[in-house]
């Protein structure tokens, strides 16, 4: 029985403390007071802003709770980000670094205060990590392993005073997803025929673009980017030395929904034209947009994406006249740091956005690549408006994924080229489009399909000979006609011209799972998820099986779980889980899979699915098709 007072409840323990504090004391005590005083309340800020609790903070250390171990834990990371900025202010030998552990256990709790074995886990976690660094539990890091974009490293079972049984330890990396553990290779040291380099942070690493097999359905189906360069999979944040921004997707003022594809497109076209920019990296569309809607702070934002500003703001149309209001914020404060408003008429909309992207270029003390002998931004763009506002409802409707939106976004691309037959953007948007007929089982013509996506993708190199052709369009129009050398050619072309772009690796890795490579496919698709921190569901679902395909099945399965906990009615989803019931041995599971591929689309044919799925002929082919049969799917 316990104690009048006391109750036992399960929580998420912060522990943290200064590493030399006692040496930073006999230096200048003054100084070192004054900054650990500034610290902990960054500390404390940071510590609210992830729904924790401060539990005590006497001296140089600190104890908080949180209701969930991912809260805690990105806390964690994020107070390490925010002090290696600050420490990198402050000469060498005055920096505070602070360790930090983190465990999930029973703690006992009277008043304000927590005591007990979870607590004491915590603080020996704290003592393994190192300086500027983070330690976790093993039993943290099983609530954490598959929900947050970073690495770990298996420290082994520790020894704990008081505790009986060790304790197994993680140090978390702040990298992208590798975890490394006993028996397991460290995918990081794995080594690829080809080299691509990628200017992103000090080192010089290999980054494999050669790799396995891909289905572009998972790309496009329904769910809803010359300096020395290294490898992208090993890096956490952008490139010293070079402005990092997110554009988050503007807000539509006028009240109607109908017009969310005007406010979108404004913030793509500022993203595509900051990308011009070799002086800043940009997150793609993909990751920023990925927040529209959610309740979460700049700081919070900024450091999910991993970089320094966001750029924000309002768009509000009313017959020919345009306002649009735009903040740059800095993602390490919140504030604003410069705000404009621009009213216009609607005829001079591209001058507006040019205006607006080269003052944002200006704040970050960056330039254009120059081209011959003038620096200005590109763009296919149309000469009649009216047409860039059909284009812009295709793209909306385009990210949408469903054969309702597919159909819709043929039909509003087909108009914007009828205004404008040397539109060359709508051409390549129409290209993808042809190809969704296919993945989503639209059209009974495939064939046609994919000669009319070339046509499309022809029409766009032609119409802008100027700027790089679609790569990613026609590598998927090679994956379909089951060319995967030239599918794979130009997904390493599409990295070439936008590295920081993740459906260029996403692609890529979905060519390469096509060609049975699952090593090398799974390396791409990693690189794309951690350029995309949201981690969207098809990414998801593609690297589930390059899993399968390498017989990772646990790992298949564990993703394409999170894919269903997201949307309890992605097709494709219950169809890999069919297979990998069936390859484990769970037969009963994969009969659960198959009827719910029948239930999401009772016109599911396996015949079809087979005739176009471009993957090389071989024994593991008809092994898939032989277990999705198995479970009763025809």
């Amino acid at each position: 029985m316990e104690p009048k007072g006391f109750h036992r409840k399960l929580t998420a323990i912060l522990s943290a403390d200064v590493a030399g504090y006692s040496r930073l004391m006999q230096d200048d005590e003054s100084a070192t007071v004054k900054t650990l005083e500034s610290y902990k309340q960054a500390f404390f800020d940071l510590i609210k802003q992830h729904r924790g609790r401060v539990v005590d903070s006497p001296g140089d250390n600190l104890l908080a709770e949180f209701a969930s171990v991912v809260d805690a834990v990105q806390c964690a990371v994020a107070v390490q980000k925010e002090f290696h900025a600050h420490n990198a202010e402050l000469p060498e030998n005055r920096r505070m670094l602070f360790r930090i552990g983190v465990n999930l256990g029973d703690v006992i709790e009277e008043g304000d205060r927590i005591y007990g074995d979870g607590v004491n886990i915590a603080a020996r976690l704290e003592a393994l990590a190192d300086p500027g660094g983070i330690c976790v539990s093993k039993t943290a890091f099983d609530h954490i392993e598959s929900k947050l974009p970073l690495g770990y490293e298996f420290l082994g079972e520790q020894t704990v005073k008081n505790i009986a049984k060790p304790v197994g330890a993680y140090k978390v990396l702040m990298e992208p997803r590798v975890t490394t553990k006993p028996g397991l290779p460290d995918v990081q040291k794995r080594r690829t025929p080809k080299t691509l380099k990628i200017a992103f942070v000090c080192l010089s690493a290999l980054l494999v673009v050669i790799g396995a097999v891909a289905v572009w359905q998972f790309a496009f189906h329904k769910t809803p980017i010359q300096e020395d360069k290294v490898d992208l999979r090993k890096v956490a944040f952008p490139v010293p030395g070079k402005a990092s921004i997110a554009v988050l997707p503007f807000q539509n003022m006028t009240g109607d929904p109908q017009q969310d594809y005007f406010s979108e497109g404004m913030a793509e076209q500022l993203i595509a034209g900051l990308s011009q920019s070799p002086d800043i990296y940009v997150t793609s569309r993909t990751s920023s947009f990925a927040y529209k809607g959610k309740s979460m702070t700049a700081q919070q934002i900024a450091d999910q994406l991993g970089v320094r500003y966001l750029l924000e703001g309002s768009v509000q149309r009313d017959a020919d006249q345009v306002r649009i209001n735009v903040q740059l914020i800095d993602g390490r404060t919140g504030n604003h740091i410069w705000t404009d408003r621009f009213d216009r008429k609607f005829e001079d909309l591209f001058a507006l956005q040019d205006q607006i992207t080269m003052e944002v270029m200006a704040f970050l003390n960056a330039k254009l690549s120059v081209v011959g002998s003038s620096a200005s931004l590109k763009f296919s763009r149309p000469k009649n408006l009216k047409a860039y506002e059909y284009y812009l409802k295709g793209v909306f409707h385009m990210y949408r994924r469903t054969q309702q939106d597919v159909q819709m976004a043929r039909q509003m691309l087909g108009e914007a080229i009828n205004l404008d037959p040397n539109f060359a953007a709508a051409y390549r948007w129409l290209g993808v489009a042809y190809l969704d007929e296919i993945w989503f089982q639209m059209t009974k013509t495939p064939e046609k399909s994919i000669e009319l996506a070339e046509q499309a993708a022809q029409k766009c190199i032609t119409l802008s000979s100027d700027l790089p052709p679609p790569y990613t369009l026609l590598s998927a129009i090679s994956l379909l006609k089951k060319d995967l050398d030239n599918a794979i050619l130009y997904g390493e072309k599409a990295i070439e011209v936008n590295p920081n772009e993740s459906s260029s690796y996403f692609i890529l890795g979905m060519v390469l799972r096509s060609a049975r490579r699952f090593e090398e496919a799974i390396l791409n698709l990693e690189t794309a998820i951690r350029l995309a921190p949201n981690r969207p569901i098809n990414y998801l679902n593609n690297l589930a099986a390059a899993y399968l395909g390498n017989k990772q099945y646990e790992k298949a399965i564990s993703l394409w779980t999170e894919s269903l906990e997201r949307n309890p009615d992605y097709l494709f989803a219950y169809v890999g889980l069919t297979a990998a019931y069936e390859f484990t041995g769970n037969h009963e599971k994969a009969l659960w899979a198959a009827e719910n591929v029948m239930r999401v689309n009772p016109k599911f044919s396996l015949s079809i699915e087979e005739k176009t799925y471009p993957v090389k002929d071989d024994a593991s082919r008809k092994r898939y098709y032989d277990a999705l049969r198995n479970a009763g799917l025809k």
